[in-house]
């Protein structure tokens, strides 16, 4: 099963990435420590915290009629079968 959304800024972005995080079973805690990050990090991404890099990428998308679109893939009950199988 695939979710689409449109990303128009750091706080869809946020809200999408938050999605995908509670899709995969994760909490904010755990997401930050396979990257390598805090908790919070992954809060303020969450929220759509804004920061330098996001306010000069969404700002050159607008500029250029780039849009962007997020998809996240959930897997269904039988691919995670079939990946219990092939790591039993």
């Amino acid at each position: 099963m695939q979710y689409q959304g449109k990303v128009s800024g750091p706080e869809s972005l946020g809200r999408i990435l938050q999605q995908a995080r509670l899709l995969a079973g994760l909490t904010q805690r755990e997401l930050a420590n396979q990257l390598g990050t805090t908790q919070k990090y992954i809060w303020e991404m969450e929220a759509g915290k804004p920061s330098i890099f996001t306010d000069r990428l969404f700002a050159a998308m607008e500029a250029t009629g780039m849009e962007l679109t997020a998809t996240i893939t959930v897997p269904d009950d039988e691919d995670v079968a079939r990946d219990e199988a092939d790591h039993g």
